[in-house]
């Protein structure tokens, strides 16, 4: 086996570290990052609006409760919505008596950043069954009696948990962690650091492992994230 002098070493070493940055950047930049995040906004957005219908009916979809009662699902059209991310398009759905009037998404305006704000916090994992009844309720409470807010919050509580712990592929070719700031409303809006852990399939697919929010960036925080 040859060894290194120090100056081939560091020449080798330096060229590996500019090939890791180069192969990174053209991998990730915040736009695809955005693109990401997108995606995932898109289809919480459309679990809400199902969870709505749902509350709204009384029954699950296919449910033998929903027989001769009088109203049922009645397909969906598709709207547009500006987020930070980027436009997403969703499926609104509707009832066959006309009487559904969804609540998820602002009536007359494309851009809503209490929605991104509520999806977010909503799906950052370590949030508790607790605070999800608690988000649902600030969203819908005005709008729906008690018993259909805590409809919602049934319907969402399950697919919240159910990203979290759902299947991931066994086939990544390696994991790309990133934070980006975005601002949240609390008291008051403030910036905040959202941890997003990232997986590249060989192909060059990427998918979103995780994600979690928090004041700022700190060790502690992935730790918990790739647990």
């Amino acid at each position: 086996m040859i060894g290194l002098n120090k100056k081939t070493y560091r020449k080798k070493n330096s060229f590996m570290n500019d090939f890791t940055k180069n192969i990174t950047q053209a991998l990730f930049n915040q736009d695809k990052i955005n693109d990401l995040l997108r995606h995932e906004i898109q289809q919480a957005v459309n679990d809400m609006l199902e969870s709505e219908l749902t509350a709204f009916l009384g029954y699950d979809p296919y449910a033998r409760n929903g027989w001769n009662t009088g109203n049922s699902r009645n397909g969906a059209y598709f709207r547009k919505i500006d987020t930070q991310f980027g436009s997403i398009e969703v499926q609104v759905p509707r009832d066959r008596n006309g009487m559904f009037h969804q609540h998820t998404l602002p009536d007359y305006k494309q851009h809503t950043d209490l929605l991104e704000d509520m999806v977010i916090k909503l799906y950052s994992k370590g949030v508790t069954t607790r605070e999800i009844a608690n988000l649902i309720e600030k969203m819908y409470g005005s709008h729906y009696s008690p018993a259909q807010v805590s409809n919602i919050s049934k319907q969402m509580i399950p697919k919240v948990e159910a990203y979290h712990k759902r299947k991931l592929s066994d086939k990544f070719f390696c994991v790309y962690l990133d934070t980006t700031y975005i601002p949240l409303r609390r008291e008051t809006f403030e910036r905040e650091a959202v941890y997003i852990a990232i997986g590249i399939k060989p192909n060059g697919h990427k998918e979103v492992i995780d994600y979690c929010i928090a004041p700022s960036e700190n060790i502690e925080v992935w730790t918990a994230l790739l647990q």
